[in-house]
């Protein structure tokens, strides 16, 4: 195979060129900022640069308070967001994208940490109660809505009643939960993009 063969077999891989506006908005969930990277509260944003990655495209462009890419999933065009407000304000750039695009909340489907799952597992619904998530709250404060799907990824209970929520939640994973998350990401990104197509009883099904 010459190398004007493996470019063009390259090119006819990468993922499609998103037209159009977005019909969707998933967003990942996370503190913005090297020092919050790989902790528990990043979650969402892990999971949403596995999204990106399984399409070959970066999250880097600034708008909506966010770092976003535009993506074809599920056979739609979405808008993968990354807020770089801090997770407790969370909902100013969910709420800018929404309505640039004139989306209600049930296009929108939200990625993020849960310390009531253990590390590996996910739970996906179509609408509820914030669970005392503060990046949750704001969006469903801000939207005024909760009627948007979640995926929620486990990410461990605190290692005892006393030992501080804000110091667990910004720590790092263990090296022997490494598999474990690895694989409740790559999950949660296939969740999302069944979510997407529509099919979010499929999704709680396979990965509830």
């Amino acid at each position: 195979m010459s190398i004007f063969d493996i470019f063009a077999k390259l090119e006819s891989e990468k993922a499609p060129a998103p037209t159009g506006a977005p019909e969707h908005i998933i967003v990942g969930l996370g503190n913005p900022g090297t020092q919050y990277e790989d902790t528990r509260h990043n979650a969402g944003f892990m999971a949403a640069d596995v999204i990106a990655e399984n399409l070959g495209v970066q999250i880097k462009k600034l708008k909506f308070k966010s770092l976003t890419a535009d993506i074809m999933l599920g056979g739609r065009r979405c808008l993968l967001l990354k807020p770089t407000t801090f997770m407790n304000n969370s909902g100013e750039a969910v709420v800018e994208a929404l309505e640039f695009y004139k989306l209600t909340p049930e296009n929108l489907t939200v990625m993020y940490d849960d310390i009531a799952l253990d590390v590996g597992k996910l739970r996906i619904r179509q609408k509820g109660s914030d669970g005392g998530h503060n990046g949750m709250k704001s969006i469903i404060y801000l939207t005024g809505s909760d009627s948007f799907s979640r995926i929620r990824i486990g990410v461990g209970a605190k290692p005892h009643p006393d030992y501080p929520l804000a110091d667990w939640v910004l720590s790092r994973f263990k090296k022997e939960e490494g598999e474990r998350l690895e694989a409740a990401l790559k999950n949660a990104a296939a969740a999302a993009e069944l979510i997407v197509g529509g099919k979010i009883n499929e999704a709680m099904n396979k990965f509830n």
